[in-house]
């Protein structure tokens, strides 16, 4: 069983960095999902799956997969670079504006 290790990248609603600074250690799904007749719910007979072990470095990820005898693969994050603009939001309360700013 190969486990993955990666450090989360942050959600479409998220602006800030908030649980994107440790690593988490996953497990692959061993069995197949189906659907359930009855409810219509996706289930799955593989409870490991929904274990995500989070780590604060990726050295500690690492140790505990190899303690643990687990096959492990690294993805390492693409970083963005930051969207800062000079005077972005702050300058709708300028004193110093040229133009009158409206709606």
């Amino acid at each position: 069983m190969r486990v993955r290790i990666y450090q989360p990248a942050r959600n479409a609603m998220q602006s800030g960095t908030a649980r994107t600074k440790g690593w988490v250690l996953e497990f692959p799904h061993a069995d197949p999902r189906k659907i359930d007749p009855l409810m219509g719910w996706t289930s799955s007979d593989d409870t490991q799956s929904q274990v995500r072990l989070r780590f604060e470095t990726r050295k500690q990820a690492e140790d505990y997969a190899r303690d643990h005898g687990l096959d492990y693969v690294v993805q390492h994050p693409d970083r963005r670079g930051l969207n800062v603009r000079p005077r972005g939001y702050g300058e709708n309360f300028a004193t110093d504006r040229r133009a009158p700013w409206t709606h």
